[in-house]
């Protein structure tokens, strides 16, 4: 069985040491999916929200949270990110968010993918809260993970 790698051998917390670890190319997808009304859906596809443009917003917010992922999760090192994307698919009912994180390090980047789509997903609540309070953050995953000692991982079902 798998080890946490976060947990000492006295089972206290620590950052895990990647100095003796090889920079190799990584990359991390990951999804999230905010579920709202339709008409909601309709507000940012047509640019109607007062607030501006819900997803060039939530792109940048994306994008600025992938990068400073080592400030809000404590174990996270800093990482040089080369490359950060957030794309978005509007459904009929929902908006699904779906980012890409590369970087040449010791280290994945898994959350720091994570850390895009979701605070994509928080902004586009943010920014449509006036007119739908009851909109439902989900399906927060990595999709997929390439580099590194562990290799690739793709989730199944995409």
């Amino acid at each position: 069985m798998a080890e946490l790698t976060h947990i000492d051998a006295e089972g206290r917390a620590h950052m895990v040491d990647v100095t003796d670890k090889p920079k190799t190319a990584r990359m991390a997808r990951a999804h999230a999916r905010i579920a709202m009304r339709p008409d909601v859906v309709d507000l940012i596809r047509t640019g109607g929200s007062k607030k501006g443009d819900v997803l060039a917003v939530a792109q940048v917010a994306g994008i600025m949270a992938a990068k400073r992922t080592w400030e809000l999760i404590p174990l996270c090192h800093p990482i040089a990110l080369t490359s950060c994307d957030v794309e978005f698919a509007l459904g009929e009912d929902a908006v699904e968010v779906f980012s890409r994180v590369r970087c040449a390090g010791e280290t994945g980047v898994e959350m720091e993918a994570l850390a895009a789509a979701s605070t994509a997903a928080l902004t586009i609540y943010d920014m449509c809260k006036a007119v739908q309070r009851d909109m439902e953050i989900d399906q927060i995953f990595v999709l997929e993970k390439d580099g590194g000692a562990s290799g690739r991982f793709l989730r199944e079902g995409i």
